[in-house]
């Protein structure tokens, strides 16, 4: 399976890497999609030989990805998702972009006309799998705690209300619906994005988003119940040291997922 990548930032980086050591099961880098260029030379020399790195989309769609991996935020959902899907599966890492009900709707008809798939990984969240058993069947809660230390909030709004360095104490930034929530925190909450996606939606799923000083891990904590019975989970992740944004874990959840979809077994569908 050949794989290109739309970003090369932290994510982008660390999933180009884990490809290219032979990693991700059967899957090859093809291509990589970079802000400047026209190209960039690559120091990633794996079993395919080195991937081109390319400014120009119709240079990266020309490597033929059968599928495309999104690592570069919201607005690439946006200005690429359905011209890829024309042509091959898109793996949204973003998935908070989806919150918008209009192209998330346009990527899914693109898909289904194309005959190809859109696919989120569970990236920095776990029991996808289970909610989205469960949504089959009556459910009457799902909701996230998210908890990240001061560091993660660097270069985001919540550095322009809080002095970050000057907390004592857990501060709430939010709490409401998940369609909110991954809209105003596109970098930091795309785990209430996944998991809306998998259960009962953006506007049923609800969401607080904390600052806490107390903590050197990101944390989610999920809380599931319905017909299904009940489901209570907590997740801490280990924030990349390139961009505490975000955790390593999500480079690993994309790997996960070429390995089950370029491989001959698949399990926690």
């Amino acid at each position: 399976m050949r794989v290109g990548i739309i970003g090369y930032g932290t994510i982008g980086t660390d999933v180009a890497g884990f490809i290219q050591r032979g990693e991700a099961g059967e899957a090859s880098l093809a291509a990589v999609l970079v802000r400047k260029g026209p190209t960039c030379e690559s120091s990633l020399a794996g079993r395919s030989g080195k991937p081109l790195f390319t400014a120009s989309f119709n240079e990266f769609m020309e490597q033929v990805p059968d599928l495309v991996v999104e690592c570069a935020g919201h607005a690439a959902v946006a200005a690429y998702g359905e011209r890829v899907l024309r042509t091959a599966d898109f793996m949204v890492v973003s998935a908070g972009a989806l919150a918008d009900e209009d192209l998330y709707g346009r990527l899914l008809i693109t898909a289904r006309e194309n005959g190809h798939r859109l696919v989120v990984p569970s990236a920095a969240i776990a029991g996808l799998d289970r909610i989205a058993a469960a949504s089959v069947g009556h459910m009457d809660e799902v909701s996230l705690i998210t908890r990240k230390p001061p560091k993660a909030w660097i270069g985001t709004f919540v550095e322009d209300k809080l002095n970050l360095e000057g907390l004592t104490e857990p501060v709430c930034v939010f709490e409401g619906p998940a369609r909110e929530s991954a809209k105003l925190f596109p970098e930091s909450v795309n785990v209430s994005a996944a998991l809306s996606l998998a259960g009962i939606g953006f506007d049923r799923t609800t969401v607080k988003v904390f600052v806490d000083p107390g903590i050197t891990s990101n944390r989610h904590q999920v809380v599931a119940r319905g017909k299904f019975g009940e489901l209570q989970l907590e997740v801490g992740n280990t924030p990349s040291a390139a961009n505490p944004k975000t955790g390593y874990i999500v480079a690993m959840s994309v790997i996960h997922n070429l390995q089950k979809l370029s491989g001959p077994f698949m399990i926690g569908l």
